[in-house]
């Protein structure tokens, strides 16, 4: 051990001190979720759960803690829908103007309705590492930068399978009467669906 580091460490000032260990603490949390995440997503078929979307620690700022949970219940309901593969519940959870890069909501609907004819036993899992608020012409949109996939049993084989993840992409939502609903992805249209996986992701 270096002992110098140490020394050093523990002149601190407390209040420095505090910070510091702070800061580490929310980074070595963000990375454990993170990592954790990907060991069930490549190694693991994850079984549903009570909460689809984890919000590391000092993610959020406190002034947004309230709008945080307005997407997450978003979110949840979506995921239950999902699981019972309602296609008219979920369609409620996109905008009006959803729009992913030419994509719209009646390209969505198919999307849904393919994945939810050929799997069973559908989870999704989101990790936001990131939330940006803007108000745009008075409407109020959120971008949530999200690692997380969509999981399911193909009806074929049985066979668990991942259908689709994505690393570090933004959800953008729009806050319309009635919630927070998709309104597509901020970031670049991938350059290629993986093999088994829906045309676009269909969370954005």
């Amino acid at each position: 051990m270096n002992h110098e580091a140490v020394l050093n460490r523990a002149d601190l000032a407390p209040p420095l001190r505090a910070s510091v260990d702070m800061k580490t603490t929310g980074l070595l949390t963000i990375m454990a979720i993170l990592t954790a995440f990907f060991l069930s997503t490549w190694y693991l078929h994850p079984t549903p759960a009570a909460a689809v979307v984890e919000v590391p620690p000092g993610v959020v700022a406190p002034a947004d803690q309230k709008i945080m949970k307005e997407i997450v219940a978003a979110f949840d309901r979506a995921e239950v829908a999902v699981q019972h593969a309602d296609l008219e519940a979920l369609m409620n959870f996109y905008a009006k103007a959803y729009n992913y890069h030419g994509l719209k909501r009646s390209d969505v609907r198919r999307v849904w309705g393919e994945v939810f004819t050929h799997y069973e036993g559908l989870t999704s899992k989101h990790v936001f590492t990131e939330l940006k608020l803007v108000r745009d012409d008075g409407v109020r949109k959120a971008y949530v930068t999200c690692t997380g996939g969509l999981y399911g049993t193909e009806n074929q084989t049985g066979k668990p399978i991942t259908i689709d993840s994505w690393v570090q992409e933004v959800h953008h939502l729009v806050k319309e009467k009635g919630g927070w609903k998709f309104l597509g992805n901020a970031g670049g249209a991938p350059p290629s669906a993986p093999p088994g996986s829906a045309p676009h992701h269909p969370l954005f």
